[in-house]
């Protein structure tokens, strides 16, 4: 039963948007000693790999032959690790841990025009106009790398974070209309069809991967177990006890730390349009989710 949100409630989703923030930094880390297909693969590879072994230890079992269960797991492992952790680890060759983390607070805005068609949940003048919002925020991040397509690899590598985003927003729809199952077992499924996508990718074009020095490798291993297996955790246990309204939270966060640590750890320069697009893309988000957010805040 969900209940009003306590202490550890908000001290885990704090720890999720800084976990979740922080995860570009880190890719951008793990690049500096393997290719974008292995730091994918390695992220898919661990985090299935741990979490295959949890369900093990607390008894889970596979589910049954369910056809169109084994379908979306399919699809919701292409999109939600796969492709995304590809594009990611790609574009983030080419553009500032920092752009990658505000790509990704487009996820929400994102969701709702797609729910509107394909799920249960219709837009309306308000949601409508915080995606307008939020949307204009993305322009604003993406658009000098538009009037700059085919001029090197940078506005394609914008293109790829965008298209990261698009696919989480697409695999939250088909998780959505998924057939029942235990979220763990869901977790760990998907990532074990990613895993199953990108090893041999891996193997064909970056080879075998070997230890590249204490930095990158830590990075990879740092990937599968925290912001993939544990974040995973982390995320079910509070959606359970408060709720996914208050996950919202989360989205609100991502952007900022991923910002703040690109910044910090990295030194990498922000110019004055991913501020720009910062805010304009949370006040869409606050905007579209308004009501969802003063309910969980007041408590009615």
């Amino acid at each position: 039963m969900v209940q009003q949100p306590d202490y550890r409630d908000w001290s885990g989703v704090i720890a999720l948007g800084l976990i979740w923030g922080a995860t570009f930094m880190v890719v951008a880390i793990a690049l500096e000693g393997y290719g974008p297909v292995t730091v994918a693969t390695a992220r898919t590879t661990l985090g299935a790999v741990t979490l295959l072994l949890l369900m093990r230890a607390t008894g889970r079992k596979l589910p049954g032959g369910n056809i169109a269960l084994w379908i979306a797991i399919i699809i919701i492992g292409v999109l939600s690790t796969a492709l995304p952790f590809v594009l990611l680890s790609w574009g983030q060759q080419y553009v500032p841990s920092a752009f990658a983390g505000l790509s990704m607070a487009s996820i929400p805005l994102m969701v709702l025009p797609l729910a509107h068609f394909f799920s249960d949940e219709p837009m309306n003048l308000r949601r409508l106009v915080g995606v307008s919002l939020g949307f204009s925020g993305a322009l604003v991040l993406i658009g000098p790398g538009l009037a700059q397509l085919g001029q090197g690899a940078e506005p394609l590598a914008q293109l790829a974070c965008i298209g990261a985003a698009f696919c989480y927003s697409s695999a939250s729809i088909f998780t959505r209309r998924c057939p029942p199952i235990d979220p763990v077992t869901l977790s760990a499924l998907t990532l074990v069809v990613g895993a199953v996508i990108l090893l041999p990718i891996m193997l064909m074009t970056e080879g075998v991967p070997v230890w590249e020095g204490t930095r990158p490798g830590l990075a990879i291993i740092t990937l599968g177990l925290i912001p993939t297996a544990f974040a995973t955790l982390l995320r079910v246990s509070i959606i359970r006890s408060a709720g996914s309204v208050f996950m919202t939270l989360v989205n609100y966060q991502v952007p900022i730390w991923s910002m703040v640590f690109g910044a910090w750890i990295l030194s990498e320069a922000l110019p004055v349009r991913f501020y720009i697009a910062l805010v304009m893309i949370l006040a869409g988000l606050a905007i579209s989710q308004w009501f969802s957010l003063r309910k969980m805040l007041i408590g009615r």
